[in-house]
């Protein structure tokens, strides 16, 4: 009776595992479903995915500058860039209304930003001729004085940001979020809201025609354009950059 009952116990046993398997793949399954329904749903485009620089070119350029390079699943700008020249755009698609993710760090006193709403052309040298900008940048160890409007999660040169509480030093990783739509925008940094505006408003027209852009007749018009890259002068390295058209 003994053996009988140790053979039975082990049958149980054995057919209970199989059960077991058969649930958990089950599961494994179904939960392979739901994420794959959620990236469908989510709608994201990764414009860069630590792996290609498909579709990135060097403004008013054919090709990407040597001076952009990929570096362990991270597009790293080398600082070989200035005022002037080193900036890159994706040049695949033109963005309206979207949201755009991006997770960033930045060298000691380093100097960045990214455009959208990007137009090329032989009469501009570069995009923030045209394009608005989301400031970039070391905040405590930038070498100069910095005014409000060039401050980190800035919409530089137009709304001054408040980036109290959320500050990371240079070197670490920080998230930037902008959700433009033709009635508000909304820049963010690390979780929190720096700016908010109404594009092209009345109070929009004064500080471009007052400040710093007043001399750029082109600045902000587009209403569509391409998403941007600066090199400043300074490492910086980009992961996770993606966008959803609203």
């Amino acid at each position: 009776m003994k053996k009988i009952y140790i053979v039975a116990m082990a049958t149980l046993v054995s057919v209970a595992c199989k059960d077991t398997k058969k649930e958990n793949k089950v599961v494994v399954e179904e939960a392979k479903e739901v994420i794959a329904e959620e990236t469908v749903n989510d709608q994201w485009e990764y414009l860069f995915d630590g792996t290609s620089t498909d579709g990135w070119r060097g403004y008013n350029s054919e090709t990407l500058p040597e001076s952009w390079v990929i570096e362990d699943g991270m597009l790293k700008s080398l600082g070989k860039g200035g005022d002037i020249g080193g900036d890159i755009i994706y040049g695949d698609k033109r963005y309206g209304e979207f949201e755009l993710s991006v997770e960033w760090k930045i060298s000691e006193g380093g100097n960045s930003g990214l455009f959208y709403h990007v137009v090329e052309g032989e009469q501009y040298e570069a995009p923030y001729f045209n394009a608005p900008e989301y400031q970039m940048i070391d905040q405590v160890g930038f070498p100069q004085k910095l005014e409000a409007w060039q401050s980190i999660g800035a919409d530089y040169g137009m709304y001054d940001p408040d980036y109290e509480g959320v500050l990371k030093k240079a070197g670490e990783w920080n998230t930037t979020r902008i959700v433009f739509t033709n009635k508000k925008v909304t820049y963010w940094l690390n979780g929190k809201k720096t700016v908010e505006f109404v594009p092209w408003s009345d109070d929009w027209q004064k500080r471009k025609e007052t400040g710093k852009w007043k001399d750029y007749p082109h600045y902000g018009k587009a209403k569509t354009g391409y998403i941007g890259l600066q090199d400043h002068g300074s490492f910086i390295w980009f992961k996770n950059v993606k966008i959803k058209e609203l």
